[in-house]
């Protein structure tokens, strides 16, 4: 599984090019976009919630998660509108990072709206990713594939954009194998997520992102 992905012939796009690019090809009818997140790090400059939450204000970042309610309803219904279906796989590692925790509340936003979100246990994939771990990608139909990039201090920093169809196709297959493994969101959420207590902030996570 995944076992082409490292070898594939990509074209470097810096951030607002990639941007560009991720929303001419999700407003071009691609039918769906896929999402495999697997890092447990990252940071999220510019997002109020996570400048809350890297503040050290647990109550105030997930306030701030919620109001984002109306903006994650318009943009499903914008990717409804272009017959584009949204499917998020977010792999978890335990210990529960801090930054996880944090997107996880974040996420259950997003699927209250109707976004399709599960999540993945990394022990169970240790199998797969006995060479490298799986890529975290987003995929738009058969189009267009991308990995984000980072500088060399961490930052988002645009991505790699593959276009061979056969890899798009044989990663997408990845996906799929894996979202089918997946556990519903609340399921996870309910049982591991929503008794811990606010966690204790690491601000200097490796790796940015960008919007949530």
């Amino acid at each position: 599984m995944f076992d082409s992905f490292p070898g594939g012939t990509s074209e470097r796009l810096d951030r607002p090019t990639y941007h560009a690019d991720l929303s001419r090809v999700h407003a071009s009818g691609v039918g769906f976009l896929n999402k495999l997140e697997r890092g447990q790090h990252f940071q999220e400059r510019g997002f109020p919630s996570w400048e809350a939450f890297a503040d050290g204000d647990w109550q105030r970042a997930l306030s701030l998660a919620d109001e984002r309610r109306e903006e994650y309803a318009q943009e499903l219904s914008r990717a409804s509108q272009l017959g584009v279906t949204h499917r998020r796989l977010r792999v978890v590692e335990f210990p529960i990072t801090p930054y996880v925790q944090w997107e996880l509340f974040v996420l259950r936003v997003r699927v209250d709206m109707g976004d399709d979100i599960k999540v993945l246990d990394a022990g169970d994939i240790s199998n797969i990713e006995r060479r490298h771990p799986v890529p975290e990608v987003v995929i738009l139909g058969d189009v267009a594939m991308y990995e984000v990039v980072y500088d060399e201090d961490g930052n988002a920093a645009g991505a790699n954009r593959y276009t061979d169809r056969s890899l798009i196709r044989e990663t997408n297959a990845g996906f799929d194998a894996l979202y089918e493994r997946g556990e519903g969101f609340h399921d996870f959420f309910d049982r591991e997520i929503a008794a811990l207590d606010p966690p204790l902030m690491s601000g200097a996570s490796p790796g940015s992102r960008g919007s949530r």
